[in-house]
């Protein structure tokens, strides 16, 4: 009998509608398991922690990722597999994370929730309950956890967590992976596709990294930036890391001004990571000249990372203390399967 842990963090999933209000407020998670009978036909031992309260996705912050990863940590050799309910919103980011701070992992930790209430009528909730449970109990043909990553199930697609991105706030499909092929399809089967499943090349126990550094931030061109604005944003106080968000295939401007600028904060010991404002494709910093020129002034690759897992990787490696070319150089490396070199 798998033994699953479900930790509710709060999100759409676990709502309901204020009778007053009408707007959308968390309720206790026991009224969700009883809004979803089916979970008992399922021959499984489930148990369950939440947050108290549970918070919206939009508040999520480094604090909860650390709570989130240390109650797998805590409960991860008495569990066969966790599921974590969560608002959609950040969840890619949570997703991220996550696939960074849990060192060594092989266990299934699927990350899921619902565009509609799961107390609606018609609801995503209670399909993605059900299907993420399913997939976190899941075996390989040895007896081995089929899914040993954190992923993210939503609708009918099983989508690694780091390479995947939140791309529509209507829609039940409301994730992809633009670069990077679904871990499994969900029909009348899970359809698992093995060769897209990430397995740790060492088997070292579990090491939860608990510290994220949150001095970093997002940059994102835009034809309109003047010299003052860049500057003023290059000069943030406490900043660390950035990541560039430019333009195709990494390019950015080649004026003067803007290459000196970036060459000035990487000399400052900022770590300027490009990444493309494109949601498929990646960074091929010698396909222009004007990729180039950031290349040169002291910019790294980030290749075909994802926007949240370029910002999260940056919180993980300074997290660890490491000096700014130590932080670049596994950049330049896939920790568990978040980049392709």
């Amino acid at each position: 009998m798998p033994r699953i842990l479900i930790i509710y963090t709060g999100g759409t999933i676990g709502m309901i509608e204020n009778p007053v209000t009408h707007a959308l407020q968390p309720f206790d998670f026991s009224h969700l398991i009883d809004n979803v009978p089916k979970i008992k036909k399922l021959d499984y031992e489930i148990d369950n922690l939440q947050f108290d309260p549970p918070i919206d996705s939009s508040n999520m912050n480094t604090c909860h990722w650390r709570d989130i990863a240390v109650a797998i940590e805590q409960n991860y050799d008495a569990y066969d597999g966790f599921v974590v309910l969560h608002g959609t919103d950040t969840m890619a980011y949570t997703a991220s994370a996550l696939s960074f701070m849990l060192e060594n992992l092989t266990k299934p930790v699927i990350i899921t929730g619902s565009q509609l209430p799961i107390g609606e009528v018609r609801t995503d909730g209670e399909e993605n309950l059900i299907t993420a449970l399913q997939v976190a109990a899941a075996l390989d043909k040895d007896g081995s956890p089929m899914v040993q990553e954190v992923a993210i199930l939503f609708d009918n697609s099983l989508w690694r967590g780091n390479r995947a991105t939140k791309m529509s706030a209507d829609n039940f499909n409301a994730f992809r992976s633009y670069n990077y092929p679904p871990l499994a399809r969900v029909g009348l089967g899970i359809d698992f596709h093995r060769d897209a499943l990430f397995r740790s090349p060492s088997h070292r126990p579990l090491k939860v990294r608990h510290n994220m550094d949150p001095a970093v931030m997002f940059l994102e061109l835009n034809p309109g930036m003047t010299p003052q604005t860049l500057h003023h944003l290059l000069t943030t106080p406490g900043i660390k890391g950035i990541v560039l968000k430019t333009y195709g295939a990494g390019n950015s401007p080649s004026e003067k001004w803007f290459i000196d600028e970036i060459r000035a904060a990487c000399e400052r010991g900022i770590v300027i990571l490009n990444v493309t404002q494109c949601v498929n494709g990646g960074v091929r910093g010698t396909l222009y000249e004007t990729g180039n020129s950031l290349t040169a002034a002291g910019a790294v690759s980030g290749h075909d990372i994802t926007s949240e897992a370029a910002i999260t990787k940056l919180m993980y490696l300074f997290g660890l203390d490491l000096q700014p070319e130590t932080v670049k150089q596994y950049l330049n490396c896939s920790l568990c399967g978040e980049v392709t070199l």
